[in-house]
């Protein structure tokens, strides 16, 4: 085996959100191949018990705490040296300096980079002699135009400032760079746009992925309290802005049409470090709110269906795969479904305004057997197209890691 850098801007474990589950499973993957050096944040202090759990697939595991307050100080720095926000939110000097011992003393020319803000760490032209690819994810330069669009002044300037300087960012990483890899065909697309033509050839996509026995419609059955409640659930860190955005949207659009409808009917908002405005619907009628759990899985598995009404997104969303991987009928917006190959009966439950997103809902609670049947389907789409073996092999053609063992 050879050894790997790979720079990780969030403790890549547990997988138990977007983008931790994406770098923890091509983690896993590249280990099988190369000698993993790892080196990222720790943002939750509850995190730092999987260190051990990480060792498995690293050679050398590098962890630095990061103080969300420190942190976001540091970032103001970018307002002074014209520099995207984010580039010294996740600037570390004893980051910088295990990198830097690491190529030194490991016999290594690959470098895997996970999200634009680690990129920092290996670019310049000293760096030129190594392979290098990114995993952007998405083009989040475009998302913080979303963020931009949808608030008031002063932070849709912060925003639209950190949009403008992020795309600047991502085009001199992907001139740099030897890859670089979005989630869907539609990101890569998309940032396909903002690049010259003559570096397009670099850019490429790697889609998200299931654990397939792990999400199951059978997989776990318990929930850790007693639950006789038929309800609906959305999943997903409810400290995210587009899963607050969502939730917020339905509470207010949606569920008391619902409610009026089906009042026995709960809605589940399954999810860690809930936001105030979402902590705050738990007031309402029928509407439950877990904060963080250790298994979503009974959620899911106990839930009539599960929601998705994302108006902010980017790439594909893993809360949609893990239904669907669960044989769950999802109702969700044109957003939410971006990037996801979905089966025919599933695409009638896409919805974006709320007369249709309440219509897709009594349809599949009035409806039991349209529910298991989209649901079976969707299972069936997740086994065939969407299991982490079969997403994740252009990564290793694009490494050549078949020759690497």
């Amino acid at each position: 085996m050879k050894d790997l850098v790979f720079l990780c801007h969030r403790i890549p474990y547990p997988p138990n959100k977007g983008d931790k589950i994406r770098s923890f499973n091509i983690l896993k993957q590249l280990s099988e191949y190369y000698r993993i050096h790892l080196a990222a944040f720790v943002d939750d202090p509850t995190d730092w018990q999987y260190q051990n759990e990480l060792n498995k697939y690293c050679a050398s595991l590098y962890l630095v705490p990061l103080n969300k307050k420190t942190a976001t100080i540091k970032s103001a720095k970018g307002l002074l040296i014209g520099k995207p926000l984010t580039a010294p939110y996740f600037y570390s000097s004893k980051i910088k300096a295990f990198v830097e011992t690491t190529l030194k003393s490991k016999p290594t020319s690959d470098v895997f980079i996970f999200s634009s803000s680690m990129a920092q760490y290996v670019q310049g032209s000293e760096f030129d002699g190594l392979r290098r690819v990114i995993d952007f994810v998405d083009v989040d330069s475009d998302k913080w135009r979303q963020y931009a669009e949808k608030t008031s002044w002063p932070m849709s300037w912060v925003y639209r400032r950190e949009a403008r300087l992020l795309e600047r960012e991502e085009k001199q990483i992907c001139i740099e760079f030897d890859k670089s890899v979005f989630v869907s065909p539609q990101e890569a697309a998309c940032f396909k746009k903002l690049v010259p033509e003559s570096i397009c050839q670099k850019v490429d996509h790697i889609l998200n992925g299931v654990d397939t026995i792990f999400f199951h419609p059978s997989s776990s059955q318990s929930l850790t309290r007693p639950c006789s409640d038929k309800f609906i659930a959305f999943t997903g860190a409810m400290d995210y802005w587009a899963n607050v955005d969502a939730v917020m949207w339905f509470a207010d659009k949606v569920w008391p049409q619902v409610r009026k409808a089906i009042p026995q009917l709960k809605f589940y908002i399954v999810g860690g470090k809930p936001h105030e405005e979402v902590s705050a619907l738990a007031q309402q009628d029928g509407i439950v709110v877990t904060g963080r759990v250790d298994d979503i899985r009974p959620y899911i598995t106990h839930a009539l269906m599960c929601i998705a009404p994302m108006r902010i997104a980017r790439g594909i969303q893993n809360k949609v795969l893990e239904a669907m991987a669960s044989g769950k009928a999802t109702v969700l917006t044109t957003m939410a479904a971006d990037g996801i190959e979905l089966p025919l009966g599933q695409q009638r439950f896409v919805c974006d305004d709320p007369k249709s997103f309440l219509a897709g809902i009594l349809d599949l609670v009035e409806n039991e057997a349209l529910a298991i049947s989209v649901g079976k389907e969707n299972r069936e789409k997740i086994l065939s197209q969407y299991h982490w073996d079969n997403t994740l092999s252009p990564l290793l053609d694009m490494f050549d890691a078949d020759n690497k063992r």
